[in-house]
């Protein structure tokens, strides 16, 4: 199935089964905005509980924060946002669309990329096991042209970041010939920098009022309150600080879903640390932050690091995790070193001491910071994308059906087990309540008596349950019941008093934890 196929399929699927809704959608819409369904909240809600725990419950030194949202505008000053908060966007003349001219940079990168991964796959298919790839990726005529190419352009591309350099960006975009993604025109505006902060009034009279802003990013209101985190908690470097947050951005390209968005959820942890020991501290949480995601059981190769080749004024190391999206490889989670450049920034701003004062060496310093950032929205539709199967399954007369499945990792899965009585009388509907009651207590359960068992079974598919159990008139004599695996549909007939035990040893969290720590 084409990549562009599969995400129209998936966007569908979540409205359809409950997890994203267009907002304000009996509106119209609103653009690059969307509203979490009833099951789309849960598995949210489990994403959240899995990095919390794991970068809090886990930890001794790291303690949480939820800051406002609202702040005092002079912190974005301090910060750089007023002043250099901005994306290079371009226009196209004809279409009248609107692009960051970075990313169409990027994009044509990507295609040179997927030539050279076209050629070792050709390779792999010739020769298989005999395939020596690094030697084909060190000697192939058509790798190396394509491999001088993508060098050439990145060069450029990140000179131009690097230096702000918007006449040579476009220039860029010229030299290579890159057209229009939808109307295929090359009649390009220059490029121009847009500030994405979202600007608000607050005070009571028009008057009186004084201009803020919302949020673009969380990290600044663990570093304003760094202080009185470390002095209430008592806290030695090394610590860390973390939140999960509301932020917000004016993009004016907000595409792909919820991948971009202008209202977005951030878990981001700051990590306070002695100045000269960050890159080991950066090495540390950059290992230990893919381990996080490889722990869901999503195909370990739809993750890569990828390294900066143009540093953030307040960086000296950064690099994302990057997940293969079916629209190719995007940013996940950035882990970058920030020196001491935030706190220093609000020190010189505030007129504050920010300086922590370590009583065994008796010096004074302002700590460095290693940051940990990963968006929940993209996240969600990591898991969402990489879950996501369509099966070709074989009945017994011979024909073949399509069943759609979630196999989203048990532990995140928004709804653990449905109880589904075989029909809608004889005492098995009472019976499935009574399963119910005792095991809500520990799982967010579902009944569901509607339609054939066959038809309730793929509906549990399409949502991702891990478990069905099914009450039939056996029950009723014997108090077993038949549970269906999601994944493998094995059915097992168990006892009802030990499908508390069955369910927990699938969709414990700690399942997770302990396959980071």
């Amino acid at each position: 199935m084409a990549q562009d196929d599969l995400f129209k399929k998936l966007i569908a699927h979540t409205k359809e089964y409950g997890y994203i809704f267009p907002s304000s959608e009996i509106y119209d819409g609103l653009s690059a905005v969307y509203d979490y369904g009833q099951y789309g909240v849960e598995l949210k809600n489990n994403i959240k509980q899995f990095w919390w725990d794991a970068m809090v419950k886990m930890h001794e030194n790291i303690v949480g924060l939820d800051s406002a949202i609202f702040m005092h505008p002079d912190i974005w000053k301090a910060s750089g946002h007023v002043g250099a908060f901005n994306d290079p966007l371009i226009d196209n003349k004809d279409s009248k669309k609107r692009y960051r001219a970075d990313d169409l940079v990027e994009e044509h990168i990507a295609k040179y990329q997927a030539k050279i991964d076209k050629d070792v796959e050709k390779g792999q298919n010739k020769f298989g096991d005999a395939f020596n790839k690094e030697q084909f990726l060190a000697t192939n005529p058509n790798v190396l042209r394509n491999q001088e190419k993508i060098n050439e352009i990145t060069a450029r591309l990140t000179k131009a970041l690097t230096s702000d350099d918007l006449v040579e960006l476009k220039q860029i975009i010229i030299d290579c010939e890159i057209a229009d993604p939808i109307s295929g025109s090359k009649n390009w505006t220059d490029v121009r920098q847009f500030n994405l902060m979202f600007e608000t009034l607050l005070g009571s009279t028009a008057d009186g009022a004084s201009k803020i802003y919302l949020r673009p990013e969380t990290a600044q209101g663990i570093f304003v309150n760094y202080l009185n985190v470390q002095k209430s908690g008592r806290m030695k470097i090394p610590f860390g600080i973390a939140q999960i947050g509301k932020a917000f951005r004016n993009e004016i390209v907000a595409r792909q879903f919820i991948f971009r968005m202008r209202e977005f959820e951030q878990m981001e942890m700051q990590f306070f640390v002695k100045p000269g020991t960050e890159l080991e501290w950066f090495e540390h949480w950059k290992n230990l932050r893919i381990k996080w995601h490889k722990a869901m059981g999503l195909p370990e190769e739809k993750y890569r690091f990828h390294k900066h080749d143009k540093l953030a004024h307040y960086a000296n190391a950064a690099f994302d995790i990057e997940f293969e999206f079916p629209f190719g490889f995007k940013e996940l989670e950035g882990i970058h070193s920030r020196t001491d450049f935030d706190l220093k920034q609000h020190q010189e701003f505030s007129g504050k001491k920010l300086q922590f004062f370590d009583p065994e060496s008796g010096e004074s310093f302002i700590p460095y910071v290693v940051e940990t950032s990963v968006g929940l929205d993209r996240t969600f539709l990591s898991v969402l994308s990489g879950a996501y199967y369509e099966e070709e399954l074989k009945k017994e007369n011979g024909e073949s059906d399509t069943r759609v499945v979630l196999r989203i990792p048990p532990a995140l899965a928004p709804i653990k087990l449905a109880v589904l009585p075989l029909i809608k009388k004889d005492g098995l509907p009472e019976k499935a309540r009574e399963i119910i009651d005792e095991l809500k207590f520990d799982f967010t359960c579902q009944y569901d008596e509607k339609d054939s068992i066959g038809r309730r079974y793929r509906r549990q598919d399409a949502i991702g349950t891990p478990y069905c159990i099914t009450i039939d008139h056996d029950t009723l004599k014997d108090n077993m019941v038949t549970i269906r695996d999601r994944d493998t549909m094995v059915q097992e007939r168990v006892l009802i008093t030990n499908l508390a035990h069955i369910v927990d040893e699938k969709v414990n969290m700690k399942n997770l934890l302990k396959k980071i720590f």
